[in-house]
């Protein structure tokens, strides 16, 4: 069954307690309408920072403390030094395909010779200045990732994905992992959620209109040889060497294959 792509809009979930209401403890009573108030004004304020910054996603890491919510595309800003050191000049012309796209082709293009392109599989309702720029010079674009991309083939020397295809059925992914090979003219790095991770997931299943399918690496070596796509080995030592170096512990499956020859 077709898939509709979600709202895009970013949800702040809590954990059934309000995190900022120990700020307000007091030993004098104050009135319920003044602690309200309180509590209204100090959200506002965390959420104005967490957005604050390029992209509209500003400090990823505060934002995921935030929501209570589990990020494959966190994973992805934290990687972006672990990646260069692993692709060097790969990461020339770089696509990331992913929610929250705005924030990593903006930190993208502060890499030196780095040329950054975004796809959002989801609707962008809530962006800043610097995402709707991004949108109308055409270096992001929206796209239900089901269908061909719009991009010829080998466009790219690298592509990215995060927090998109754990959301794909079979039948999508035997059409949408054949097409990112073919705009990628050299490799694709896949970030997707572990099964341990679903638990964490759930705040997701609302925003991206269905829950995710946290695929075993196994599961997903057997599909990436149906889809006749071929890890490459070399990429994921070097990658896992320098996360080892620099204390870089994904929390996501981190998969490195091959395009098409």
């Amino acid at each position: 069954m077709s898939r509709r792509p979600g709202n895009g809009t970013r949800r702040f979930v809590g954990g059934g307690s309000n995190p900022l209401g120990g700020i307000f403890h007091s030993k004098t009573q104050t009135s319920p309408l003044l602690s309200v108030v309180l509590v209204l004004l100090g959200t506002v304020l965390v959420i104005g920072y967490v957005y604050k910054g390029s992209g509209g996603s500003g400090d990823y890491k505060s934002f995921s403390k935030v929501q209570g919510d589990f990020s494959c595309t966190y994973d992805v800003h934290m990687a972006i030094p672990i990646l260069k050191k692993t692709y060097g000049d790969s990461m020339h012309k770089v696509l990331h395909v992913g929610p929250d796209t705005c924030s990593i082709v903006s930190e993208l293009s502060k890499e030196k010779d780095t040329e950054a392109w975004g796809v959002e599989p989801y609707d962008i309702e809530e962006t800043d200045k610097s995402c709707r720029s991004l949108v109308r010079k055409g270096l992001v674009r929206v796209a239900d990732i089901k269908f061909p991309l719009p991009y010829r083939a080998k466009s790219f020397s690298l592509i990215i994905v995060s927090d998109a295809i754990d959301y794909l059925s079979p039948k999508y992914l035997n059409k949408t992992l054949p097409d990112l090979a073919r705009v990628s003219a050299q490799n694709i790095v896949i970030f997707t959620g572990k099964p341990s991770n679903s638990k964490a997931n759930i705040p997701q299943a609302s925003r991206f209109g269905r829950p995710a399918k946290m695929r075993s690496a196994s599961w997903w070596a057997r599909f990436f040889v149906q889809t006749s796509l071929e890890e490459n080995e070399t990429a994921a030592k070097k990658f896992d060497q320098a996360a080892a170096k620099s204390s870089y512990k994904p929390k996501c499956q981190v998969f490195h294959l091959n395009s098409y020859r």
